[in-house]
């Protein structure tokens, strides 16, 4: 029994990354759902592709009174947060350096430029980045909230070698999410 499974995985991971030939693209579906949820493939270790842009991700929350009036807080940069429990940290979880970022790839990747969900993966990321912003909000400041909203801005890589002291470079983009529920506790 142990042998049959071991070959059927090792079978499905090798049609899941060798060329398209027509028994991956007959059996994709079956294939892809063995694959994906725990056993994705990439060569992302080997070959990295390092992101050429820096991006900081901010997040505003907003909390209804009893009387019907709207407070909206001043804008928390999750970035800075992160990379100062971090620059602190003697030895920092790969975790903590990269789940905001990838979730916020993530997100990008899924929904394109006009923040629609297209799919119920898209919906996914869309709650898995809410969550994470959410999480880190309340973390950082006392009190509720029911909506979040986020703005992710970003900047070019300075070149290497540039002078410290010049001015800040231009936001390449300034891109600003609509406000998304989450439970009123604020996580």
């Amino acid at each position: 029994m142990c042998l049959a499974a071991t070959l059927v995985h090792v079978g499905a991971v090798f049609l899941h990354v060798a060329p398209a030939n027509p028994v991956s693209q007959r059996y994709s579906r079956q294939v892809d759902a063995w694959v994906y949820p725990l056993f994705e493939q990439n060569w992302r270790l080997f070959a990295p592709n390092p992101d050429s842009v820096n991006r900081r991700v901010m997040a505003r929350t907003a909390h209804t009174a009893p009387g019907g009036s709207v407070k909206v807080s001043p804008w928390i940069d999750l970035t800075a947060l992160d990379r100062a429990a971090v620059a602190h940290d003697p030895f920092p979880s790969h975790t903590a350096q990269n789940l905001l970022r990838r979730a916020w790839a993530a997100y990008a990747d899924t929904h394109g430029t006009d923040d629609t969900s297209r799919s119920p993966r898209a919906v996914m990321m869309q709650k898995y980045l809410s969550n994470i912003a959410a999480e880190r909000v309340a973390g950082h400041r006392a009190g509720t909230f029911e909506f979040i909203q986020l703005r992710v801005v970003t900047l070019p890589v300075a070149a290497p070698g540039a002078a410290a002291g010049r001015r800040p470079p231009t936001p390449v983009d300034n891109r600003l999410l609509p406000w998304w529920k989450v439970t009123p506790h604020g996580k």
